[in-house]
C-alpha cells in the first residue's frame, strides 16, 4: 500500500467514522430484515414439521431423523458460512449476500417437494449453505454501516422484523401440519416463496465503502456510497463533525488472505484468542439453542402431549422472541454488550429450568422465557461477533466462529433426545439449560469491550 492510497483508505474511513446516525434509507434495514425474517423462519419450520415428516418417511426414530434433516442442515450451515465469508471478505458483501439468498430459496423449495430423507438431508443441506452464510453476512454488513453508538440498536432493528418469522412459524405450522396431509411441505413451500421476496429486494443495497477501500480500483465507488450516505446524514443530523483521518489506524487494512490475517503476527495473537473464546461460547450456546428449536415440539409429543397441544404451547412462547428483540432494541447500545449476553443467558438458564418441570403453566413460562432468552442473545451476539474481527476478515472471522459453532447445534440435536430417553425429560432441558449459561460466562470472563467504538479502535 502505497502513501497515496493509505492517505486515500484514511480519509475515507475517518469521514465514514464522523457519521453519527444511520445513514442509510431507513428502507435498506426493511430489506434485511425481510431476508432475516426467512432466516429464522426456516431455522425454526424443521422442528414443527419433523413429527409430520417421522410418520410419512415411516421412521420410528426421532433423533435419527433429527440428525439426517436437522444436522446435516448445520453441517451445510458450517460450510457454507467459512466457505461464503471467505468469498465476502474477497469479493464483496453485497454479491455474497445475493448468493446466499439464492441458496437459501432452492433449499427450501427442495425441502418441499423431498420425498424421502436423502432428498430432504441434500435440501436441508443447501438451505444450510446459505443461512449460515447469511446469518454471518448481515451483521457484519450492518457493522460496517452503523455508526459506533447506534451499532447495536441497528442491527437489533432489523433483527426485530426477521426474528417475528421465527415468533410466527408455530402459528402457521398449527394450521398445516396437523390439519393437511402435505402440510409441513407447504411450511416450506411458504418460506421459499419470502426467500425469493427477499432475494428480490436485496439488489437495492449498496456495497460496503470499508470494504470497497480494501481494493484501489474501488475507491471511487467507495467514495460514491459514501456521498450518498453523507447526504442522507446530513439530513438527518445537520452539519456533520470534522473528519480526522490521523486517527485512523490502517493495520487491518493491509492485503492478505483474509483468514491467514487472523493468525499471523502481532494482530493474529489477538484475533486467534478472540476466536478461540467466541467459538467455544457459540458452540455452548448453539447445543441448547438447535436442541430446543429442533427437539422440543417431537419431544413433547413424544412424552404424550398431542402434537397441536405442543406446537401450541410453543407458539405462545415464542411471543418472546419479538420481545425479547425490543429489549435489546432499548439496551444494546446502553451497557457493555458482553454483559448484555451473560444477562441474556442467565434469562435461558431460568426458563429452561422452569420448562423442565413439564406441568402446563410451567411449559407455557418455561417456553416464553426461553424464547425471549434467545431473542435477546441472538442478534446482540451476532453484533459483537462480527465487530470483535478487522473489515480485512471480518465475514471470515465471524464465518469460522459460527460455523465451528453450530457443530455444538448438531450434537445438542442428536444429544437431547439421547438425554431424554435414557433419563428424563427434565435431566434433558436442565442439561440445554446449563450449556447456554456457560456461553454467557465464556463471554462475560475473556470476550473484548466493544460498546460504542469504532470498528478500527476495537481492531487495537
Amino acid at each position: 500500500m502505497n502513501s497515496e492510497d493509505e492517505a486515500k483508505i484514511k480519509g475515507i474511513l475517518a469521514r465514514m467514522n464522523r457519521i453519527p446516525v444511520w445513514s442509510l434509507p431507513y428502507t435498506f434495514i426493511i430489506i434485511i430484515g425481510v431476508g432475516y425474517f426467512f432466516t429464522f423462519y426456516d431455522i425454526a419450520d424443521i422442528g414443527y414439521a419433523m413429527p409430520a415428516i417421522s410418520t410419512q418417511f415411516n421412521i420410528t426414530s426421532a433423533s435419527t431423523t433429527l440428525f439426517l434433516a436437522l444436522s446435516v442442515g448445520l453441517i451445510g450451515y458450517a460450510i457454507g458460512s467459512y466457505v461464503i465469508g471467505s468469498i465476502a471478505d474477497v469479493f464483496g458483501r453485497y454479491r455474497s449476500m445475493i448468493l446466499t439468498m439464492a441458496l437459501t430459496a432452492i433449499g427450501s423449495f427442495g425441502d418441499a417437494i423431498s420425498l424421502n430423507v436423502p432428498e430432504l438431508a441434500v435440501a436441508r443441506f443447501i438451505t444450510g449453505i446459505g443461512l449460515g452464510a447469511d446469518l454471518n453476512l448481515v451483521s457484519g454488513y450492518i457493522s460496517e454501516f452503523a455508526p459506533p453508538q447506534w451499532r447495536g440498536r441497528i442491527t437489533v432493528y432489523a433483527f426485530i422484523l426477521g426474528i417475528m418469522g421465527q415468533a410466527l412459524v408455530p402459528f402457521v405450522a398449527l394450521g398445516l401440519v396437523p390439519v393437511f396431509y402435505n402440510g409441513w411441505r407447504y411450511l416450506f413451500a411458504i418460506g421459499g416463496v419470502i426467500a425469493v421476496i427477499a432475494l428480490l429486494l436485496r439488489f437495492e443495497l449498496p456495497e460496503s465503502p470499508r470494504w470497497l477501500v480494501l481494493k484501489k480500483n474501488n475507491f471511487s465507488k467507495a467514495e460514491s456510497v459514501l456521498a450518498m450516505m453523507e447526504t442522507t446524514a446530513e439530513k438527518r443530523y445537520g452539519k456533520l463533525p470534522e473528519s480526522h483521518p490521523e486517527d485512523v489506524n490502517l493495520e487491518e487494512y493491509k492485503t492478505k488472505f483474509p483468514t491467514l490475517y487472523l493468525f499471523e503476527g502481532k494482530e493474529g495473537k489477538l484475533y486467534s484468542k478472540r476466536l478461540t473464546i467466541l467459538v467455544f461460547a457459540w458452540f455452548f450456546w448453539y447445543i441448547g439453542n438447535y436442541a430446543f428449536l429442533g427437539d422440543a415440539a417431537t419431544l413433547l409429543a413424544a412424552a404424550h402431549i398431542p402434537l397441536a397441544k405442543s406446537i401450541l404451547y410453543l407458539g405462545i412462547g415464542a411471543i418472546g422472541y419479538p420481545v425479547g428483540a425490543i429489549l435489546m432494541a432499548l439496551t444494546a447500545d446502553k451497557y457493555e454488550r458482553k454483559y448484555v449476553i451473560f444477562i441474556d443467558t442467565i434469562v435461558w438458564f431460568v426458563g429452561l429450568l422452569i420448562f423442565s418441570l413439564k406441568t402446563e403453566p410451567t411449559l407455557l413460562i418455561g417456553s416464553f422465557m426461553a424464547s425471549l432468552a434467545l431473542g435477546m442473545y441472538l442478534q446482540v451476539a451476532y453484533t459483537y461477533t462480527a465487530e470483535s474481527y478487522p473489515t480485512r476478515a471480518r465475514a471470515s472471522g465471524f464465518a469460522l466462529t459460527d460455523g465451528l459453532g453450530h457443530i455444538g447445534g448438531a450434537l445438542g440435536a442428536i444429544i437431547l433426545p439421547i438425554i431424554v430417553s435414557l433419563y428424563t425429560f427434565s435431566t434433558g432441558f436442565i442439561f440445554i439449560a446449563i450449556t447456554g449459561l456457560i456461553a454467557g460466562i465464556i463471554i462475560a470472563v475473556g470476550g473484548p469491550v466493544t460498546s460504542r467504538k469504532t470498528l478500527e479502535a476495537i481492531s487495537e
